[in-house]
Order: C-alpha cells, then sequence, then structure tokens
C-alpha cells in the first residue's frame, strides 16, 4: 500500500517494475509491456521473467488446456466447487492438422507438444502463444509414441532444457535440446538392454529438485518396475527402486511434484485396486497415506491429466473432463480413480506465465 500523498508516478520504474509487475497476471504483463520503451525493455529481462514466474506458480494461476477433435479450450479451475470458470477459445499459433496435438510434458507455463502427422516436437506457452519448432533437418525433435519420452527441466544456469529420450531398433539414445544455445546434444546413457524393448512403458519425465524421473514399467502383471532418474546438472543417470508394493497385479506408478518433494501415487491390483501415496526421501519411500481397496474402473474413466494440489488438497481430472477431490486431512479415496502414465493427450495443467520458448 502506498503511504499517503504518493502516488504511482512517485514511484521509481525499477520498484514498479519488480515489485509490482512481477505479481500481476502473466497477460497483464503483455499489456504493459505496450506503455513505453523502458517499460518494454525491462519487462522483456531475464531477470524480472524468473521473478515473475517464480511468483506466479500459485494454485489460482493453473489452468486446465483440454484439446479434442474441433476446439482447444483452456478453463480457470474454481477449487471450491471443483469445477470450472468461463472457458476460452485458444487458436493453435502453428499449423496442425484437426488438432492432432499431444502434450508430452509441462514446466512453468511451458508446454512441449508433438504435431502427430509429421512427429516434430515444439515448445508452446499457450499464455503468450510463442512457440518454437525443435526439429532439426538431421532428424532430431521427431517423437514417436510408445517408444520416446520427454522430460522439461532447468538447470543450474537457468537454461530451459528438453530431455529426449529414444528407441528405435533396439538402440537406445538420450539427447538435450538447449535453449539457450538453440541445437541438440548427444548425451552418453547406459542401461539395462531390456529397458529398450516396447514391452517397457518410458513415462514422461517429471522434475524435482534438479533431477528428471521416468517410470521404467514393463506391460504384465509382475513385471519389473524403476525409476530412472537424470541429474540435470552433472547428467548422470542413476536407477532407484519403486515403492514395495505388491507385484500380484498390475503395476502402475504416477509421478508428481510437491513443494519440490517427488511423491508417487502406486495402484495396484486386478480385480481390486489399491493406492497409495509414496514420498521420496534419498534414495528410498517412505509411505504418506493408504486407501482402502476399490473396484476395478473401466478403462474409459481413467486419467490423461493426473495431479495437482492446492491448499492441502489433491485434484483429480479423468478423460471425461470431470474432477475429483483428495481432501489430505479426511482421505475420502472412494472419490479416486487409478491413473495411468501422465501422457496428457487430451490436455495438460499448466500455469499462466510469461517464459519465452526461445530467447
Amino acid at each position: 500500500m502506498l503511504n499517503k500523498g504518493i502516488t504511482m508516478a512517485d514511484l521509481p520504474v525499477h520498484t514498479i517494475v519488480f515489485e509490482i509487475l512481477t505479481r500481476v497476471p502473466a497477460k497483464d504483463v503483455g499489456r504493459s509491456k505496450s506503455v513505453c520503451k523502458q517499460w518494454y525493455a525491462l519487462l522483456s529481462t531475464q531477470d524480472f521473467v524468473r521473478m515473475h514466474c517464480s511468483r506466479s506458480l500459485v494454485s489460482s494461476n493453473q489452468r486446465v488446456l483440454l484439446i479434442d477433435d474441433l476446439t482447444c479450450s483452456v478453463h480457470p479451475i474454481i477449487f471450491q466447487s471443483n469445477d470450472y470458470g468461463p472457458s476460452s477459445i485458444v487458436t493453435f499459433p502453428f499449423h496442425h492438422h484437426n488438432n492432432d496435438v499431444s502434450i508430452l510434458s509441462h514446466l512453468n507455463g511451458l508446454l512441449c507438444v508433438c504435431l502427430n502427422h509429421t512427429y516434430k516436437l515444439l515448445l508452446w506457452n499457450p499464455t503468450t502463444t510463442a512457440f518454437k519448432h525443435l526439429s532439426t533437418p538431421d532428424s532430431h525433435g521427431f517423437y514417436i509414441n510408445n517408444l520416446d519420452a520427454i522430460g522439461l527441466y532447468v538447470d543450474a544456469d537457468d537454461d530451459y532444457k528438453v530431455l529426449h529420450i529414444t528407441r528405435r531398433s533396439g538402440v537406445l539414445g538420450v539427447y538435450v535440446y538447449s535453449r539457450e544455445v538453440d541445437s541438440w546434444r548427444n548425451i552418453p546413457f547406459i542401461t539395462r538392454q531390456e529397458y529398450l524393448s516396447p514391452h517397457f512403458n518410458w513415462s514422461a519425465g517429471t522434475f524435482c529438485g534438479g533431477t528428471l524421473y521416468f517410470t521404467v514399467c514393463e506391460c504384465w502383471v509382475g513385471g519389473t518396475n524403476v525409476l530412472n532418474c537424470f541429474d540435470v546438472n552433472s547428467e548422470q543417470f542413476k536407477e532407484i527402486s519403486f515403492p514395495p508394493v505388491p507385484s500380484t497385479g498390475m503395476v502402475q506408478g504416477v509421478l508428481v511434484n510437491v513443494k519440490n518433494e517427488l511423491h508417487m501415487f502406486a495402484s495396484t491390483g486386478m480385480f481390486e485396486m489399491t493406492i497409495d501415496l509414496w514420498t521420496l526421501q534419498g534414495d528410498y519411500w517412505i509411505k504418506v497415506l493408504s486407501c482402502p481397496p476399490i473396484p476395478p474402473i473401466s478403462l474409459s474413466l481413467w486419467c490423461d491429466i493426473t495431479h495437482y494440489v492446492t491448499n492441502g488438497n489433491w485434484f483429480v481430472m479423468t478423460k471425461l473432463g470431470k474432477l475429483f477431490t483428495i481432501e489430505m486431512d479426511v482421505k475420502p479415496f472412494e472419490c479416486f480413480y487409478p491413473v495411468t502414465w501422465f501422457r496428457g493427450f487430451k490436455g495438460a495443467v499448466f500455469v499462466e506465465t510469461i517464459v519465452s520458448p526461445s530467447i
């Protein structure tokens, strides 16, 4: 609050920009750039973008983007009623074919998407509409569903990067795209030969505490389930085990970052599903809570968009677009459904920011 007698005109420009405008919604920042050349320059600096992003990562800025055959829409979330506010239609700023767009990963308002008709990867900010093609003439940046895995992260130098893991004819490749230098490079990675098989499903990467985590799960009862962990600064991989869950049925693990701590919803079973929430401490899993067994759920109700959390409550969305809540205090698990790995083919939960897909 301004002191009596002091107006906005009396404040230094630096104070207005870094103490006030870093707290306004992302779309208002875009409008503020047109005030004058000085504001445009200051609002375009990486220091401003970094500070605005850090202050935007709150539940009120979360949005749900949904893609169907005809439209792409963005919905605000009304957490009090588990419903959506008025939606707005989004026009893809890039060429596509009948909305045939898959969202593979998201971080700080950026979405990594695949154009399914060309297999090309893009970075896209749906709030600012800016996008960047990642595919190159030398065959980098092309994604094949069910064989590849994608993860978005930020390294210690504040460079946004894309990790692309490929499996081609029994050969595993790991490539990193850097926003800063606008190019791809190869990273050596030796893993178990069996993980190269299409019988193993690699999840999208979940970025947490300087590490990208990928679940690697064998697609049958009693199969192998592990986490491959990529340290984004040393660029080294290591493998850790799943939580100690029964392996007598199908096992699925869905990762989520909550306040920079890695959590996993682990669902097990076939005729009855059991769901436990675990958190990773070092290389070991600690069980947070459990739910009673629930009957099998039709595949049509499984979730493409998984979890987001606010004020202690978890929210889960099914493919039908319905929201369910897990209140962490009373734990009403009867309203929670088992989930698939996050692939996001129907949409994504993201935060509105001004982070750019290019420098």
